[in-house]
């Protein structure tokens, strides 16, 4: 090779290789016999990926070369969860749950995974979950006095229908449980439907996913827990529970080092078993991270 063509080749960004879990948004919860919020979408190389699907691919990537990153916020009440990115990689946010409006029952959304669907006199189903990313949401039901709602999908598992006869909401799918922080944590678990102020709440799917409302003054729905992109709780009239945030997490040979552009936030680990982990938890719109 002429020795030009040979220092070119020494200049050329290096590839090296990155797994990634890239976790969406929750979606929101929704009032009066309403299901609870889908986890948000979820992509993975390492164990397992979101809805029983084909394992994700690793990126190969260059150095000295700035790769995009957003973290999906929650969904509002009654809203999608956000999608969340990292370079060619795009998460769904989680559906919203179902609920009513001047009477009118709808269907939990479509998401991620999919919110559930909101109990009445004509009870809806639950929103449909994204392909390899998530679970659908279960329905609600005409259970009285209740109208108990569905359990909002999870990663792993789709969410729980409540069961017949019984005024307690349906339960939250259970999320993906990944070992790419060195550690088994599970994410994106479905919220679980609203029970109504006499029945018994019902625990959210495990991966954040928070409980719907229930016993008492039927004003104790939770959120969905932060960076896990959990869907909310099925609430009240007074209770408007929000999904979530989402999380990116990379793992990458322990010679490399990330740097985190301005307004993304996050940390590197120390060396483990020959890989560095960087776990970024907020990241807006063009936010960039790069390697050395």
């Amino acid at each position: 090779m002429p020795i030009l063509g040979v220092i070119a080749s020494q200049n050329r960004p290096r590839g090296f290789t990155v797994d990634y879990l890239v976790v969406a948004g929750g979606g929101g919860g929704n009032h009066d016999s309403s299901g609870g919020g889908g986890g948000g979408g979820l992509r993975c190389t390492v164990g397992e990926t979101g809805g029983g699907g084909t394992l994700e691919t690793a990126l190969t990537l260059a150095l000295s070369t700035n790769y995009t990153v957003t973290v999906g916020s929650g969904g509002a009440y009654a809203a999608n969860g956000v999608n969340s990115v990292f370079s060619t990689i795009t998460s769904t946010g989680g559906g919203r749950g179902g609920g009513n409006a001047a009477g009118t029952a709808f269907a939990g959304a479509a998401g991620g995974s999919g919110g559930g669907g909101s109990g009445g006199n004509t009870p809806n189903g639950g929103g449909a979950g994204e392909t390899n990313q998530g679970r659908a949401g279960g329905a609600g039901k005409s259970n009285a006095p209740n109208y108990p709602g569905g359990g909002g999908g999870g990663a792993d598992v789709v969410g729980g229908a409540p069961a017949s006869g019984s005024v307690n909401g349906g339960a939250g799918g259970a999320g993906v449980a990944t070992s790419i922080t060195g550690s088994s944590v599970t994410y994106a678990g479905g919220g679980s439907g609203n029970s109504g102020a006499s029945a018994t709440n019902v625990a959210g799917g495990a991966g954040g996913g928070g409980t719907g409302g229930g016993a008492g003054t039927n004003a104790n729905a939770t959120n969905g827990a932060a960076n896990t992109g959990g869907g909310a709780g099925g609430g009240s009239s007074v209770q408007q529970r929000a999904g979530g945030s989402g999380v990116i997490i990379l793992r990458y040979p322990d010679t490399r080092t990330i740097t985190f552009g301005a307004g993304v936030t996050g940390t590197e680990s120390s060396a483990s078993g020959g890989f560095k982990r960087a776990t970024i938890t907020a990241a807006g719109i063009d936010n960039t991270v790069s390697w050395s």
